[in-house]
């Protein structure tokens, strides 16, 4: 099942139990932890933590555009969107804390008050696609869920519903799909059919294993649990 074929609250239910998720894994972290590097190029915890923070402050600018019918874009731009996160790295642990309990407690007092009406109004994510704003849920859980691995500090794939990772994996093909990526790539999860990438192209490169593993492989998340066959070495980039 897709988590889009979910009712809308139990979609909302996925990302507030990301966000539990996340928030766990960050108090876990002593303040002195959250000026350590991540695996991100160039980004440290507290860098994670602002990103996660602000884009909920974005999400919240796009259920504001929803609900007054006012267009209010997630960022102003790709700069001023590094500019934001960068100051935030350099907020104190404290403040860097408070940031992300407020910006997620925003975000979910504007999806409980959106009214029924507004949730098929159409907005704009920073990538340009226009979407209904009920997307906000999937946009919001895939940020949560996969940056709660990214703190490193014991988050894992395998706790991630499967829902998640079926919807986290449809979506990475699909990219990579449209951007004519993956050539000869087959993706095999354990105890299903194997996909081709490219399904016009013979397979030449094969990656496979159990559901969690494959996807922390194809979001670029490193080689855990999964067997490679042929040439394939870091995944085709995602996003």
């Amino acid at each position: 099942m897709s988590f889009h074929d979910l009712l809308l609250g139990e979609r909302l239910l996925i990302a507030r139990r990301g966000t539990a998720y996340f928030a766990q894994r960050l108090a876990e972290l002593s303040d002195e932890q959250l000026s350590e590097p991540t695996a991100l190029d160039g980004w440290s915890r507290a860098h994670l933590v602002a990103h996660v923070g602000y884009n909920a402050a974005a999400l919240c600018r796009l259920l504001d555009w929803a609900a007054s019918g006012v267009e209010t874009p997630m960022y102003a731009s790709a700069v001023q969107r590094g500019r934001e996160i960068a100051e935030g790295a350099t907020l104190s642990a404290a403040a860097l804390r408070n940031l992300f309990d407020h910006t997620v407690a925003r975000l979910d007092e504007k999806w409980r008050n959106l009214p029924a009406s507004a949730w098929d109004a159409q907005v704009r994510t920073a990538q340009g696609r226009m979407v209904p704003v009920s997307e906000t849920a999937w946009m919001r859980t895939r940020e949560v869920w996969i940056h709660a691995v990214d703190l490193g500090d014991g988050g894992r794939f395998g706790d991630f519903p499967d829902v998640v990772l079926d919807s986290l994996l449809a979506d990475i093909v699909g990219m990579w799909r449209r951007k004519d990526l993956g050539t000869g790539l087959m993706l095999a999860v354990d105890g299903r059919e194997p996909v081709a990438v490219q399904p016009d192209s013979p397979p030449a490169d094969k990656v496979s294993g159990p559901l969690a593993a494959v996807v922390r492989w194809a979001a670029g998340r490193g080689a855990v649990d999964v067997n490679i066959d042929g040439g394939v070495g870091e995944p085709p980039r995602w996003l």
